[in-house]
C-alpha cells in the first residue's frame, strides 16, 4: 500500500476497518482498474450485436420493399409504352358510354369500333386522365403488367363461369328481345 486513500487511512486510524480488509479492497480496485472488464462489457457486446442484427434485418426489408416498388413502377412504364404503341385511333361521332370510377364516361367512336368494343375485340384502358382503345392482345399484355389500367373489357367475362344467381336472371330476361339499334 504505497499511497492510500485518505478516507481509508482515517478509517484505519479510527479502528473502524482492519488492515486486511483495506488491502483486499485496494486489490479489487486495482484489478478493476487494470484488468479486463468482467461480464458487463460482454452484455454490452451482446446488445450491440442484437442491435446490429436488427438493423441488418430492417435494411433487408427496406431493400425488398424498394425493389418491389421499382418493379411495380417498371411494369407500369411497360404498360404505358404498350398503350402508346398499340392504341387504336378513335374516329366517329357516336357516343360510347361506360363506367369508370363510379362515373359514366363517354368516348366518340364509329360503328365499327362500337361493334369491336361490344364483341370484346377492343378494350378500354386508362392512361393518366384519358382513355384509349386497345386491341385484345395488347389489352392482355397490359393486364399482365397492371390490371388496374383496364377499364372495360367485354371479352374477359367470357372466360369466367356465371354464378347460379346470374344464370337464373339471364334465363328470365332471355325471353325479352333487345332491339338492335338500342344505344344508351
Amino acid at each position: 500500500m504505497a499511497k492510500g486513500n485518505p478516507l481509508q487511512e482515517q478509517l484505519l486510524k479510527a479502528g473502524l476497518v482492519k488492515k486486511s480488509k483495506l488491502a483486499e479492497v485496494a486489490r479489487e480496485q486495482n484489478k478493476a482498474r487494470h484488468a479486463k472488464g468482467p461480464s458487463e462489457p460482454a452484455e454490452i457486446a451482446l446488445e450491440a450485436e442484437r442491435a446490429r442484427a436488427d438493423k441488418v434485418e430492417r435494411d433487408r426489408a427496406l431493400a425488398a420493399e424498394r425493389k418491389a416498388q421499382a418493379r411495380t413502377a417498371e411494369l407500369r412504364a411497360q404498360a404505358r409504352q404498350i398503350i402508346d404503341d398499340k392504341k387504336v385511333p378513335r374516329a366517329g361521332e357516336a357516343e360510347y358510354r361506360f363506367t369508370a370510377d363510379g362515373a359514366i364516361r363517354t368516348l366518340l367512336v364509329n360503328d365499327d369500333l362500337r361493334q369491336k368494343l361490344s364483341s370484346g375485340a377492343l378494350v378500354i384502358v386508362r392512361l393518366g386522365d384519358r382513355y384509349e382503345l386497345l386491341p385484345r392482345a395488347a389489352g392482355d399484355k397490359v393486364r399482365e403488367r397492371d390490371a388496374s389500367m383496364i377499364v372495360l373489357d367485354h371479352g374477359q367475362d367470357a372466360g369466367t363461369g356465371p354464378s347460379a344467381e346470374t344464370s337464373d336472371d339471364d334465363a328470365y330476361y332471355a325471353q325479352f328481345q333487345v332491339p338492335d339499334d338500342l344505344t344508351w
